[in-house]
């Protein structure tokens, strides 16, 4: 167990598989106290225990991101439990896949109800308490796909993209107390991947392509994401804010 994260408490969406559940376990060890949001009630649960059986602290609230009563329901839940609130870590998110003629209407807000305007809404709710702490921080998880193309992805590209302008301003607007930073993720070994190469003909060749395809041959894994996180969550990087991070294993220096 470490202590970069001694007693600071955090508010973890997508924090029950992949990148969220990563993060939520490696800042678990270094003595955070976490909120973790997610849909599946078993896999929140356990989740849930396997902190507190680290000896952490954590807290479960189950419910839909794109509820704007379930981001208030966290921050109030953060300040029930440990009194107070440090952070933000925002995973959760959605594909939505289908071109931009194929696409329905519905699916396009869904995708940036997920994506987009839970951050806002989680923002909205959580700073005026981040703003009573001497330091907070937020990660924004983006993607590479805010920067290129992915076949039969428009909603997930542009909503991604939406998610740097966000991030920034609000970086501008309230710093110097909060950082706020994004993370811009490439191929990692989740199911969200899986999903993602649905949109190809031969999905399995298309996630075995998205690993070869980076400078360093292989998927990322989510430990490699949550290691990023706990440094820009932790004082290591207390001059960091309004920055983007590409994690992506050298995808993005190819061009």
């Amino acid at each position: 167990m470490g202590n970069k994260l001694q007693e600071k408490t955090f508010i973890i969406t997508g924090g029950t598989s992949g990148m969220g559940k990563a993060t939520a376990l490696l800042f678990a060890q270094e003595g955070a106290q976490l909120i973790i949001s997610g849909r599946n009630t078993r896999r929140g649960k356990d989740t849930e225990q396997e902190i507190n059986d680290l000896g952490a602290k954590a807290v479960f609230v189950q419910g839909d991101v794109r509820d704007f009563s379930h981001n208030q329901e966290l921050v109030h839940t953060a300040l029930q439990y440990f009194g107070k609130l440090d952070g933000l870590q925002s995973h959760a998110g959605m594909l939505g896949l289908g071109s931009i003629t194929e696409l329905e209407p519905s699916l396009w807000q869904e995708t940036f109800a997920v994506n987009v305007d839970a951050v806002f809404y989680l923002l909205k709710f959580a700073i005026p308490e981040l703003l009573k702490q001497k330091t907070a921080s937020v990660v924004v998880n983006s993607s590479i796909a805010a920067f290129k193309t992915f076949p039969n992805h428009p909603a997930y590209c542009a909503s991604k993209a939406a998610l740097l302008a966000l991030a920034k301003q609000a970086a501008v607007e309230y710093g110097p107390t909060i950082r706020i930073n994004t993370i811009c993720p490439g191929p990692v070994d989740t199911p969200f991947i899986h999903d993602s190469a649905a949109a190809f003909p031969d999905p399995a060749k298309a996630v075995e392509n998205a690993g070869n395809n980076t400078l360093l041959q292989r998927l990322g894994q989510p430990e490699d994401v949550a290691k990023l996180c706990l440094f820009l969550a932790s004082e290591d990087a207390s001059w960091i804010t309004g920055a983007t991070f590409t994690i992506d294993g050298g995808v993005m220096a190819k061009g």
